[in-house]
């Protein structure tokens, strides 16, 4: 591996793992899909490969922030908030919006990353880590978001891969 920023995120061991060079700057537990590993569009599927932060976006907002379409709501996240909308897939306080790197596999016609709204992002801090619950994101933890997004800029490599980050990459 280059001595560039890396984030690599493993589905079977449901870890994210921020690297620079050979060195783990940091490591969290996450949420990725319920479905498994999928590329194509309507899946549900966390999506596999090479992918690139395409925007950042929350700086600066306080943890809870809700966001929808990727804008904020104007609410923070509450249980009372929660009882009124328990339809909701909770989008909270920062998302990394990846866009696919590798043209067929994630990126282009069905299999498209940035097209299927795939982010990194907060969520509800009840939901459990480290078991597939998401529609296809990486979850997080809020505090654990934040500490993310203020290392990584746009552009910055994201690795998505079906093993376990100790395999070579």
């Amino acid at each position: 591996m280059n001595d560039a920023m890396v984030v690599r995120i493993s589905l079977a061991d449901q870890q994210l793992v921020l690297q620079h060079g050979d060195q783990v700057r940091c490591q969290f537990a996450v949420s990725t899909a319920v479905n498994g590993a999928n590329e194509r569009n309507g899946s549900g599927g966390t999506p596999r490969g090479w992918h690139r932060i395409r925007l950042q976006i929350g700086a600066g907002c306080p943890v809870g922030t809700v966001f929808r379409g990727r804008r904020l709501t104007g609410e923070c996240y509450s249980p009372d908030l929660a009882a009124r909308y328990p339809e909701r897939d909770w989008i909270l306080t920062r998302i990394l919006w990846l866009s696919g790197l590798e043209s067929g596999i994630n990126r282009g016609g069905m299999v498209d990353t940035l097209r299927r709204l795939i982010y990194i992002h907060g969520c509800p801090d009840h939901e459990p880590m480290g078991v597939p619950r998401s529609h296809g994101c990486i979850r997080m933890r809020n505090t654990e978001i934040v500490e993310l997004f203020d290392q990584v800029k746009v552009g910055t490599l994201v690795q998505i891969i079906a093993g376990s980050l100790t395999e070579t990459p």
